[in-house]
């Protein structure tokens, strides 16, 4: 069985990696794929020096969020025993989540509750409220 995690970097990402973490350590086997997503909209017109710019924003922002979210969540599931790998994208929050756990074959997948916004944010989160809408497989929401 494979489980895709969604992280935010907020300690509402950490309840879905506990979550996570006692679910897998429950089954036999199972295979746990950490993502993290920086929004990024496609639309926009751009020079061809504001896009090398751009270019180089991205990778700058992947390295943070390897070496910040992903790495030492990764570390927390393998000292637990457990395989865990990591995706680090661009993109819109709930379609990219929910095109990996399509691509890598998951099971399910399991956010956190975000915890910022107004009314319609404060039940759900916009993206999570997408991804639970839209979503190819079960997802779990953990609050």
């Amino acid at each position: 069985m494979k489980l895709v995690i969604g992280l935010d970097g907020q300690s509402s990402g950490e309840k879905a990696l506990e979550f996570a973490k006692k679910m897998a350590s429950s089954m036999e086997s199972c295979e746990l794929i950490v993502v993290y997503l920086i929004e990024w909209s496609p639309f926009s017109f751009q020079t061809a020096e504001e896009n090398a710019q751009r270019h180089k924003r991205r990778e700058e922002e992947i390295s943070i969020a390897m070496e910040r979210v992903l790495n030492p969540a990764v570390a927390t599931l393998t000292d637990a025993g457990l395989k865990a790998s990591a995706i680090v994208h661009h993109g819109d929050v709930a379609d990219t989540i929910d095109n990996i756990a399509h691509k890598e074959g998951a099971s399910q997948i399991i956010v956190a509750r975000s915890s910022a916004g107004g009314f319609s944010t404060r039940i759900f989160g916009s993206s999570t409220a997408n991804l639970v809408m839209n979503a190819r497989v079960p997802v779990t929401v953990v609050s």
